[in-house]
């Protein structure tokens, strides 16, 4: 973080920010929000492509969004800007693919930031990255996006606990 005042910053990426990473972002914002730490934290999304830029969510996320009480229509995919490995403290690939790709244009001392969202889920936290991937439900039909929210959902806990210890080294208290 640049400063204690700074909110620590946090973006999901996929492909093209129309399914895994807008999910992912409502999802984390929703605890992060249920947990009191939103005036700390901010998070957004992107996509390492431009394949979907200006488009809105696909209509298959949001409705799984919405089925759990999460509004994100107004969602715009973007592509992931370079300088946003500066303005990030943490960025959360949802496949292996989006990681590699991250960890590779990552400029020197910014690849530790890049990490596979799965890896904060304690049931497949000691596996290969290779197999901590969300594969792309754009493909599917709708129970893949129930998929999709499940395996989020399962690493929300972790990455609120691993939000805490940053802000704690930040000298930043906040209750649990």
């Amino acid at each position: 973080m640049n400063s204690t005042a700074s909110p620590y910053r946090i973006i999901t990426v996929c492909t093209g920010n129309i399914c895994r990473s807008p999910m992912a972002e409502f999802m984390l914002a929703d605890a992060l929000r249920a947990a009191g730490l939103a005036e700390h934290v901010l998070v957004d999304s992107a996509g390492t492509t431009s394949y979907e830029v200006g488009r809105p969510i696909d209509p298959r996320a949001a409705r799984v969004l919405e089925a759990h009480g999460l509004r994100a229509r107004t969602h715009i995919a973007r592509q992931f800007e370079p300088a946003w490995y500066g303005e990030r403290e943490l960025i959360l690939a949802l496949d292996v693919d989006h990681y590699g790709h991250l960890r590779e244009q990552a400029p020197l001392g910014a690849a530790e930031k890049v990490r596979m969202l799965r890896e904060f889920d304690p049931a497949v936290a000691h596996l290969d990255h290779l197999d901590q991937g969300i594969e792309d439900p754009w493909f599917g039909d709708q129970s893949d996006f129930e998929t999709t929210w499940r395996l989020i959902a399962a690493s929300v806990p972790g990455i609120i606990a691993h939000v805490r210890r940053e802000l704690a080294t930040l000298g930043l208290a906040v209750d649990a």
